[in-house]
């Protein structure tokens, strides 16, 4: 199966786009200690384990062929294990990503490299779904938050940070509807995204992050 948005309607020439077959081969080959070093991760050399903390859940990636095991915790839903693009974020992560920590400032899509390529698409496919799928049930969501231990912040009727991968900060921020305008929504990432993501992966990111509430909610 290929890495690209076309579900989400993405560019189809994309040069981001590959089989996940070329990432695992590209894993297989990496130096598992040398993506430990790269990105401050636990390395188990005995058990060939990387650990690595996505989305409020601790992971344990085995190398050279990349199975997935979590940490047990009160999750529930386990988006390493379950959802591809979730994967393909994370090993494309594990090769190419680098330690970084945001300055405490965050920026919309737009103001990111590239993205106003695909602006269009991130609206409608996720600030817009967040928008109507949960600005009119924010118990829902202050419970999904909550539940994964996300940070609650300061912005519009509710709003929650979290860390999708270490030092890389999501926040997800809601206005309410009422009988006069339509509920609205706002996903900021941390400024430091650039150093480890391009715009189509942190398209897919805020696509990934969605669907997970969704699943989270059936475990609450």
């Amino acid at each position: 199966m290929a890495f690209s948005i076309n579900d989400l309607n993405y560019e189809k020439d994309s040069k981001e786009r590959m089989p996940w077959e070329h990432y695992t081969e590209e894993f297989a080959k990496a130096d598992p200690a040398e993506i430990a070093g790269r990105l401050s991760l636990p390395y188990d050399e005995e058990k060939k384990e990387l650990t690595l903390k996505f989305l409020g859940s601790v992971y344990y990636i085995s190398w050279p062929d990349f199975q997935v095991t979590h940490e047990e915790d009160d999750a529930g839903f386990y988006p390493l294990e379950e959802m591809h693009y979730a994967k393909i974020l994370a090993i494309r992560f594990l090769l190419n990503g680098n330690v970084s920590q945001g300055s405490g400032r965050f920026k919309t899509y737009r103001e990111m490299p590239w993205g106003e390529v695909y602006l269009r698409q991130f609206d409608g496919r996720c600030i817009k779904r967040l928008a109507f799928t949960y600005g009119n049930r924010l118990k829902d969501f202050k419970e999904i938050m909550e539940h994964i231990h996300a940070v609650p912040v300061d912005h519009g009727d509710i709003a929650y940070q979290v860390e999708i991968f270490p030092g890389y900060v999501v926040q997800m921020i809601l206005w309410e509807g009422d009988d006069e305008f339509p509920p609205s929504s706002q996903i900021l990432f941390s400024d430091n995204f650039p150093v480890s993501f391009a715009a189509e992966d942190m398209a897919v990111m805020g696509d990934v992050i969605i669907g997970s509430l969704k699943a989270f909610l059936k475990c609450l």
